[in-house]
């Protein structure tokens, strides 16, 4: 099976998101409504789940438009993904008005306050928790689909 190997790599792509983002709104809800954990993230819920499964998608087919070319291993490549997620999503985030920036940290919804040592140390946590999605999970998919 050759045919379409970009459908089938955006297929593999989203995998993870998919699965995994409906867990993390299953969490958010029995936080906010059953233990009554008032915290404003709805605002900010919304908008990552509908954009980091194409993301993510696009992410892979963009491994599979390049890897003739860079051979970069699959791991390796979803782990520069947060690289992009984090400065696009804090730039969205400011021009939406959820986020201010200040010199030591962020406000989130004008009720968190996060310093950026944090903020990094989450960076480094989520690169890691990426090439090990990208590098077991994205990688057995893309094998099982024939594009590895």
């Amino acid at each position: 099976m050759k045919s379409h190997p970009y459908l089938r790599a955006f297929l593999a792509g989203i995998l993870v998101p998919t699965l995994v983002l409906p867990l993390l709104l299953v969490a958010f809800i029995i936080l906010r409504f059953g233990m009554k954990v008032s915290f404003p993230i709805e605002r900010g819920l919304v908008f990552p789940m509908a954009l980091v499964p194409g993301l993510w998608g696009l992410w892979s087919m963009l491994w599979q438009w390049t890897r003739e070319r860079t051979h970069m291993p699959l791991g390796l490549h979803g782990a520069c993904l947060p690289l992009l997620m984090m400065p696009v999503g804090a730039l969205i985030a400011t021009q939406a008005g959820v986020l201010v920036l200040a010199a030591t940290s962020v406000t989130w919804f004008n009720a968190l306050t996060v310093p950026y040592a944090l903020i990094a140390a989450f960076l480094v946590a989520a690169m890691v928790a990426y090439y090990l999605a990208w590098k077991y999970i994205v990688g057995y998919v893309n094998q099982v689909l024939g594009i590895a």
